[in-house]
């Protein structure tokens, strides 16, 4: 709530006031001209006339006039790690999300290949996961863990009240379908034990496995939830064998013709029925990229009213397609699409259908994202790259124009992905909540390059676009780690745990 400042001081004596600022409130669905006072690390007080008693005092004053303050944006879909050691990614990585106005990053992560490369049960694999990130992040990180094999499923207790992991992952093509493109060996990609199959059993498993942790922790049941990566593998087999020996498209065109939107719009019809069956209620479809996915993401939630749906866009494919992304450096699952499902989204996204908007960023490096002596050749490529430095300059910029409204655009990248993970604190500028706070000049109008980002990718999909809007501070808790575009001060991020294991 707006505090005077005899309230103000009353509560906590500040040690930064940003003054001046248009402050987004997303809660209130309204912007307000108000000082903001921090201590603590929280914030504790909104109102006018806090800069002078509060620099009387000895605090901070920053002057934010012509500029929003949003609630730092959280990046609910990151894959630091997967293509460079986790510790050295978390640093640049972090830093690129800082740039983009992220203070908090929900990373996926997964046993087998990539990552860290090794199978084995969570309880000895997450806690080296955590070594690996602490004292490396700039912004504050949690993480979203998929269950592999058989044995994870029955470590999900174990992950929400010991280590506050509360949200899971299924890749529905894992079973037979390679992550660039062409099939893998399951089980030497996976690592998954002899004779086990990631497959639709294994799915509908998960699914109980997810359940039956919403039920043994009910004061925390709405905070954990199943997350899907809906592609069809034998779609998309088929269908990229087709492409490759007919030859007639190439680079991103041929990559969107060989994952086509029917396959993400089955496998999303598959995983709400299996939803439906195993009485799991909080489900998120991730990363949506086509009208006809968003159009069976809709058509399930009409089916299945008593199944939370929650649908999740990337800001690459709002703002690339196809013939924009910079060739095969725009490679990514689900592909980059034509033009006409852009539009598409962003239909849905104003009309309120889309539940937020992520970077989906994995830094995959210009040497290891092309083969030497293809380059060009789109079946060779990698799959994944960076996006989170534009994650909210980019929705702002694109997103405005169309008329969305600052406070939507904060619902979409903060506030509601914080409330559906169990973010407790972040997401929300209102007295009491985590002083992570981005500050935006809407006067601003950039073009992006790849080389003045800290991510140590070297190419971006969206080279050369133009952004209205761009992030000049950020606080995370409290603590300064962007000054004037530039990523300043010691790494403050911090592991956020959900779930019981946060309340202990």
């Amino acid at each position: 709530m707006t505090q005077d400042p005899d309230t103000a001081a009353a509560v906590a004596v500040p040690e930064l006031v940003i003054t001046g600022a248009r402050v987004v409130r997303p809660e209130l669905d309204r912007v307000d001209e108000v000082d903001l006072a921090v201590a603590g690390g929280r914030v504790v007080a909104l109102g006018h006339g806090l800069a002078g008693p509060a620099a009387a005092a000895g605090a901070e004053v920053v002057d934010a006039r012509g500029r929003y303050a949003f609630p730092g944006s959280v990046d609910a879909h990151t894959h630091m790690g997967i293509y460079a050691p986790l510790s050295e990614d978390a640093v640049s990585e972090s830093a690129a999300a800082a740039v983009g106005g992220t203070t908090t990053v929900l990373n996926y992560m997964r046993t087998g290949q990539y990552y860290l490369n090794k199978g084995g049960p969570y309880e000895e694999f997450f806690p080296e996961v955590l070594d690996l990130m602490e004292g490396n992040s700039h912004v504050d990180y949690a993480f979203h863990l998929a269950p592999m094999q058989a044995s994870h499923i029955d470590e999900i207790p174990l992950l929400v009240e010991r280590f506050g992991v509360t949200s899971f992952k299924i890749f529905m093509f894992y079973g037979s379908h390679g992550l660039h493109g062409r099939s893998d060996d399951q089980s030497s990609f996976l690592m998954t034990p002899p004779g086990e199959r990631y497959d639709l059993a294994h799915f509908e498993f998960i699914m109980r496995g997810v359940a039956a942790a919403r039920a043994a922790f009910p004061d925390h049941a709405d905070s954990i939830s199943l997350s899907l990566h809906c592609e069809t593998a034998e779609i998309m087999a088929a269908y990229t064998k087709m492409v490759e020996e007919d030859g007639t498209l190439t680079g991103l065109r041929a990559y969107h013709a060989a994952r086509p939107p029917h396959s993400e719009g089955l496998a999303v019809t598959i995983a709400s029925y299996l939803a439906h069956e195993t009485e799991l209620p909080t489900i998120n479809l991730l990363h949506l990229s086509s009208a006809k996915a968003m159009d069976a993401a809709l058509r399930m939630a009409g089916a299945f009213p008593h199944v939370d749906f929650r649908r999740e866009v990337t800001i690459g494919h709002l703002l690339a397609d196809v013939d924009t992304a910079n060739g095969v450096y725009g490679k990514v699952n689900p592909p980059l699409r034509p033009r006409e499902d852009v539009e598409a989204l962003w239909e849905h996204v104003l009309a309120g259908r889309v539940d937020w908007v992520v970077s989906d960023h994995a830094c995959c490096r210009q040497e290891q994202k092309v083969a030497a002596e293809h380059p060009d050749d789109i079946w060779l490529a990698k799959s994944g790259f960076g996006g989170t430095e534009y994650l909210l300059s980019g929705l702002f910029s694109e997103g405005t124009r169309r008329g969305l409204t600052p406070a939507a655009v904060a619902r979409l990248v903060s506030t509601n992905p914080a409330r559906r993970y169990g973010l407790t604190g972040k997401g929300s500028l209102e007295v009491g909540a985590d002083a992570d706070i981005a500050l935006l000049d809407p006067s601003v109008t950039y073009t992006v390059r790849a080389e003045e980002s800290p991510s140590t990718q070297g190419y971006t999909p969206f080279e050369g676009h133009e952004l209205t809007g761009r992030v000049s501070d950020v606080w995370v808790r409290g603590h300064r780690v962007l000054e004037g575009g530039r990523v300043v001060g010691t790494r403050q991020g911090e592991y956020q745990a959900r779930g019981p294991a946060r309340t202990r």
